[in-house]
């Protein structure tokens, strides 16, 4: 694997997809090479948790169309790169929200940065549960902040600077992709 893709996806409070942050990244060195935000219309309108962090920052969308635009752009871009691997913080959440995407191959970021024996940064007295996975508090913030040391870091919930900041995350780890598990 020579590139790879990191989305977020945020959706409405009826969970339809609102908006997709992509980001291409080279497999040896975890650096963003092209990015791309998705606002999708109608969703956008239609409220969910985070719909103020749409065009948090001042960021704007590359496209702002119809999912089925979206998904031909995104697809494009994917097969552009050779990208055959996307990873994603919780990837079941975004993978259910991405059918399109299916064929691809999918892997999970959480399932490494949540657990004791894969985050050498989780506290000696945080509390896990007997497999090393974090009790609570490993969610991109907390783990995000774990990691950076950077304790006045906020999660936008923008999909975009929350793709960027899963593959910080990635960075961080210091795993080859190898060590992630398909899901």
């Amino acid at each position: 694997m020579v590139k790879f893709a990191v989305i977020d996806t945020e959706t409405t409070w009826g969970d339809a997809v609102m908006s997709i942050g992509i980001v291409i990244a080279e497999a040896d060195n975890f650096e963003p090479i092209e990015q791309r935000y998705y606002i999708l219309t109608p969703f956008k309108n239609h409220g969910g948790m985070y719909t103020h962090a749409l065009y948090a920052g001042g960021i704007r969308p590359d496209l702002e169309c119809s999912r089925e635009q979206a998904v031909r752009d995104l697809s494009a871009l994917l097969s552009g790169h050779g990208v055959t691997a996307i990873f994603a913080y919780n990837a079941a959440f975004d993978k259910r929200h991405m059918p399109e995407l299916s064929h691809l191959a999918w892997y999970d970021i959480m399932k490494l940065a949540a657990y004791r024996q894969h985050n050498p940064k989780i506290p000696g007295n945080a509390e896990c549960h007997g497999t090393g996975r974090l009790k609570s508090g490993y969610g991109v913030e907390s783990v995000y902040r774990m990691l950076s040391e950077e304790d006045a870091y906020c999660e936008l919930h923008n999909a975009l600077t929350d793709a960027l900041d899963e593959l910080t995350i990635m960075k961080l780890l210091n795993h080859e992709l190898g060590r992630y598990a398909r899901i």
